[in-house]
């Protein structure tokens, strides 16, 4: 049996540094070696949210599967999505192409039992979004803060991070800031250096107000990840 693999992270951070990627990834190795099979390369990843339902990449295994007469492999069925619509589209598309499809975390599902799987996937998160929403009710019952980052789960956490940053690229002060920053980090200035440079220079923050270390240091991490 020859397998085509398809992973997919929620945000382009996580497509950098590999968090979930690998998880995805030794998930389909253990699976192949037990199988005793053999991976066509090359993998397919893509960077999108589950919710987005354009998945170029997807498209592209599927060619691939079909070409090279491989079967579409996927760590866990949650990667594809948790729309029921989307995944019933994707079972007659995968019908259509002839191609075979599985996920590494139910390997007995195949693409005629996919539309009972993408129906559980959507029960799935309609019931996590429930628990969701009991939790934070609760945790602001107690009196907990919501908006403190220590409440945060490290999914959020980084979700909340990648916001930020995407924000900060987007903002001309912030970006004109760090081009400033940037040469003089990289000879070796400290960030409060920096930030008495980037004063006397007339550089201002998105306040209007002059600049200290600690903003220094987080525009020149954020805008270089």
């Amino acid at each position: 049996m020859k397998y085509t693999a398809y992973y997919r992270v929620s945000t382009r951070q996580q497509g950098n540094s590999g968090l979930g990627l690998e998880a995805q990834k030794t998930a389909v190795s253990n699976f192949i070696k037990s199988r005793g099979a053999k991976e066509v390369p090359p993998p397919f990843v893509e960077v999108e949210s589950g919710k987005n339902n354009d998945r170029p990449k997807l498209k592209q295994a599927i060619r691939h599967c079909k070409k090279h007469g491989t079967t579409l492999l996927i760590a866990k069925l949650d990667r594809l999505s948790r729309n029921a619509s989307f995944i019933l589209n994707l079972k007659d598309e995968l019908q259509q192409a002839n191609v075979e499809f599985i996920a590494c975390d139910m390997p007995q599902a195949n693409t005629l039992t996919l539309g009972i799987m993408a129906v559980m996937a959507q029960h799935e998160a309609e019931m996590i979004s429930e628990r969701t929403k009991a939790g934070l009710a609760e945790a602001k019952r107690r009196g907990v803060q919501l908006g403190n980052p220590e409440n945060l789960t490290e999914e959020a956490r980084e979700k909340a991070h990648a916001s930020i940053s995407r924000k900060a690229r987007n903002d001309q002060t912030v970006r004109h800031a760090f081009h400033f920053i940037r040469p003089l980090r990289e000879k070796g200035l400290s960030y409060a250096k920096i930030a008495d440079e980037l004063n006397t220079e007339g550089y201002k923050t998105r306040t209007g107000k002059e600049f200290h270390a600690i903003q220094v240091q987080r525009i020149y991490k954020r805008l270089s990840e």
